[in-house]
């Protein structure tokens, strides 16, 4: 009879996958990940307010000669006198390196600074209009995962023509501009057949036009990344089995194949967040929407620097941190990398 060593026992307990002490090296892996995760969206963020706070101060003219030109409506040399009072109010008479870092500061706190233009808190002024643009943005997402789940199970493995078709669609739709997308949808769906309202909807017939706008390519960049790992899923055995217990074709793609085949489009629904969020400044101009992409556009045509690098640096805020959620979704999701942790 062959005798174990208590060393040897406890090696196993270690190495054993379920095991006690495995959990905690689990956990602390999943930890690690995280803060990674945090550490990169920190790091993106603070680059990009960087670079949107520099990019303002490398525009040609002097900001407090712009600020006065835009409070009074005439664009016109200004004494020592008129700028010293308006540098003292903003603080651009301080070293550069104290109006950056107090700039970050306020950041962090939420605060934006003061319009040129309107002489309120920029965090207010976006505040007013944010909500719309936010539920045009998550919208858009929703039909587009309606046109992607649609069309991917549709066509996906149906046969080399009708795969090539769809794969080609996808391309297709997904270089779709924005721009001419929503022209040609206000031509053809509220100028011609009259079910929309031409511009200025506020209600759920002023959603639609704007959300499918934004929604139609974003569903080709989805099914482009969804593709093929439908039709992977779909060579799996656990698809023969339920084929063999009497479910359905479309059973079988849209309760089996589907949720194999998602996670590529889960991911890139943090980008789209993004996307959508700039993307609505074409679509809102273009429907007449409120929102902050008419706020954007009104602030450039104004040269309302601080409006401008607050709507920048708060995209760019929602689009990290939407990624982030994605990518600590994706990791508690993902057996695979719960068990490579």
């Amino acid at each position: 009879m062959t005798r174990t060593s208590p060393s040897s026992d406890a090696t196993a307990a270690v190495a054993a996958p379920g095991s006690p002490a495995r959990r905690p090296r689990r956990g602390l892996a999943l930890l690690r990940q995280v803060a990674r995760a945090v550490g990169s969206a920190l790091v993106v963020l603070w680059g990009t307010a960087t670079v949107a706070y520099f990019a303002q101060l490398a525009l040609p003219g002097d900001r407090a000669t712009i600020i006065l030109n835009i409070r009074t409506g005439q664009p016109q040399l200004r004494t020592p006198e008129e700028l010293a009072q308006i540098n003292a109010e903003f603080g651009l008479d301080r070293p550069l390196l104290v109006q950056y870092l107090d700039y970050l500061g306020g950041l962090v706190r939420g605060d934006f600074g003061i319009s040129y233009q309107q002489f309120r808190p920029v965090a207010e002024v976006i505040g007013e209009q944010l909500g719309s643009t936010v539920v045009l943005s998550l919208t858009a997402i929703l039909f587009s995962w309606i046109l992607m789940v649609a069309w991917v199970a549709l066509t996906a493995g149906r046969g080399p023509r009708v795969s090539a078709l769809g794969s080609l669609a996808d391309v297709v739709v997904a270089g779709l501009p924005a721009y001419w997308l929503g022209i040609l949808l206000l031509l053809v769906f509220a100028l011609g057949l009259r079910w929309f309202p031409v511009m200025g909807g506020t209600g759920v017939e002023g959603l639609i036009l704007p959300a499918l706008t934004l929604a139609i390519p974003l569903a080709g960049f989805l099914s482009q990344s969804t593709r093929a790992e439908f039709e992977r899923a779909l060579e799996q055995p656990f698809v023969l089995s339920a084929r063999m217990r009497g479910m359905g074709d479309w059973g079988v793609r849209l309760r089996h194949v589907l949720r194999h085949a998602a996670l590529p489009a889960v991911t890139l629904s943090g980008w789209a967040l993004g996307a959508t969020l700039s993307g609505a400044v074409i679509v809102e101009s273009i429907f007449s929407r409120p929102g902050i992409g008419s706020v954007l556009v009104a602030a450039v045509n104004s040269h309302d620097l601080p409006v401008v690098v607050g709507i920048v640096t708060l995209v760019a805020v929602f689009y990290v941190a939407a990624n982030l959620l994605v990518d600590l979704a994706y990791t508690l999701l993902d057996p695979r990398l719960k068990a490579a942790s």
